[in-house]
């Protein structure tokens, strides 16, 4: 199998001293730089076994790496194979979801990570929101005024979601429309364990948000980035308590 990219060859033999990796490494690289893409077939296993010079063991081994990381699939039977996946932020929100799931990321360690990326995205936001974007902006704020108003926790925390996947967005940055999404794809675990909202920490978080798109429509990016990190530490501190308030009753006696 010939690459479309000035006609090299797809695969070499891999280096015999460290063939495993080089196998994964070569296949991986292929992938990334678009010299395989998502739909592709790779080779059929025996001619991809001379072509990387290799065991049928090893290559099996090194394709089940691939599968793990979601850039390929096997399919089995008549015309199966294993064909080339899209890349897509999926991989990085289930390897985060396993994460938390081990407890290998803490409550902390979210709210942390989330302070410091929520800040940027808004300040960025703010330089080049347009004004559709503040529209948008202001129709979820208006929207997360409603299901406060109701007392809708799980309508208020899916519209807060939207507005901070939408800043990102904005932010015209894929890396930060990826980690977000990845974020808030996953940190529902913790809402559903901790987060305790009643209506006067929804009307407190529609503040923020109302802040926040002042902010952003004004063009002040370090008050837009103030604003956000404040309203992140908010949910933290109400997560905490909750915690908290969740240990003592698991420890008083019946």
């Amino acid at each position: 199998m010939e690459s479309n990219i000035d006609s090299q060859p797809l695969f070499r033999a891999a280096r015999q001293n460290r063939i495993f990796q080089d196998v994964v490494e070569q296949i991986q690289d292929a992938i990334i730089d678009g010299r395989l893409r998502a739909g592709d077939k790779l080779p059929a296993e025996r001619e991809l076994k001379d072509l990387l010079k290799t065991s049928r063991s090893t290559l099996r081994e090194a394709l089940r790496v691939l599968e793990q990381k979601g850039l390929i699939e096997i399919k089995l039977g008549v015309g199966g194979g294993a064909v080339v996946r899209s890349v897509s932020s999926d991989q990085v929100a289930e390897s985060l979801d396993l994460l938390i799931r081990s407890q290998k990321v803490s409550l902390n360690h979210l709210a942390e990570f989330r302070e410091g990326v929520e800040g940027d995205v808004t300040a960025i936001a703010a330089k080049r929101a347009g004004a559709a974007d503040i529209s948008k902006l202001r129709d979820l704020v208006e929207k997360a005024r409603k299901h406060a108003d109701r007392g809708a926790v799980e309508d208020f925390l899916k519209a807060d979601k939207t507005f901070h996947l939408t800043l990102a967005r904005i932010s015209q940055n894929p890396v930060y429309v990826s980690v977000l999404k990845t974020i808030h794809e996953n940190i529902h675990r913790y809402y559903e364990r901790y987060l305790a909202m009643e209506a006067r920490e929804m009307r407190e978080n529609f503040q923020d948000l109302n802040a926040i798109v002042d902010a952003v429509e004004a063009k002040q990016p370090e008050e837009a980035r103030t604003i956000a990190q404040s309203h992140v530490r908010r949910f933290n501190q109400y997560m905490k308590k909750g915690k908290h308030h969740r240990v003592e009753n698991a420890t008083k006696p019946d």
